[in-house]
């Protein structure tokens, strides 16, 4: 499904149709969580616990960064 980005007052934005909130489940008010994943980005139904533990691993991951880079080395 091709999306196009406009302007939303001073910000930009995409308006999703009535389709593809309709296969995500949502409506106007809910909340979305974007995913980076090696394809591109994932839209999900926001969940808060997924929320608080990406919030957990990218603290972790900030603190830890050089440990991880020799690890994937």
């Amino acid at each position: 499904m091709k999306l196009k980005i406009t302007a939303i007052g001073n910000s930009s934005g995409v308006i999703l149709p009535k389709e593809l909130l309709a296969r995500l489940r949502v409506e106007k008010g809910d909340e979305l969580y974007a995913l980076e994943t090696p394809d591109g980005i994932r839209l999900t139904t926001y969940d808060p616990e997924l929320a608080a533990q990406m919030e957990v691993a990218e603290g972790i991951m900030r603190k830890r960064r050089n440990l991880l880079h020799k690890l994937a080395q």
